[in-house]
């Protein structure tokens, strides 16, 4: 087990071993219970914020962190993380630091998966189809699916990402 961050409502986001490799991502509660957040969950989540916050706050907060993305924990991104969220009113902090922390976290899990071509890019799909398409995070959740790579390297390239 890695800890990613120490979140302000004493859960904790990290890394542990999953079906696949060791960088499954999973939110733990206070009592030590722990859970894998799906796409879907956090994708509602966000996209809430977003109908609240105007200028796409949500997404050029994302892209901050994105950027300064890599495959290890950093903890300069964790510093980014929590000077973003005190943009936030004070209802909204606990969540969107947890949605930033999950996001983070699986990107870094993407860039260390192995045979992918993708990478993180694959997360900046999904969030921007939610925050400025305004896709349904169910949608958006599943889009990649069933996709080959090149499929969706074409379609992220025409969007920017």
């Amino acid at each position: 087990m890695k800890i990613v961050k120490k979140l302000k409502n004493n859960r904790k986001v990290i890394f542990d071993k999953g079906n696949f490799d060791d960088w499954c991502v999973y939110i733990v509660e206070k009592n030590g219970t722990r859970r894998a957040p799906f796409d879907v969950d956090y994708f509602s989540d966000l996209q809430n914020l977003n109908y609240k916050y105007m200028n796409h706050k949500i997404y050029k907060d994302f892209m901050k962190i994105y950027e300064a993305t890599g495959n290890t924990i950093d903890q300069r991104v964790i510093e980014i993380i929590n000077e973003l969220i005190e943009g936030y009113e004070e209802e909204d902090r606990v969540l969107a630091e947890q949605c930033f922390t999950v996001l983070y976290a699986g990107m870094i899990a993407e860039e260390n998966k192995k045979c992918t071509i993708l990478k993180k890019r694959i997360k900046h799909l999904g969030v921007y189809q939610i925050l400025v398409q305004n896709l349904k995070p169910e949608v958006a959740a599943n889009f990649s699916r069933h996709r080959k790579w090149r499929e969706l390297d074409r379609i992220m390239r025409e969007i920017g990402i």
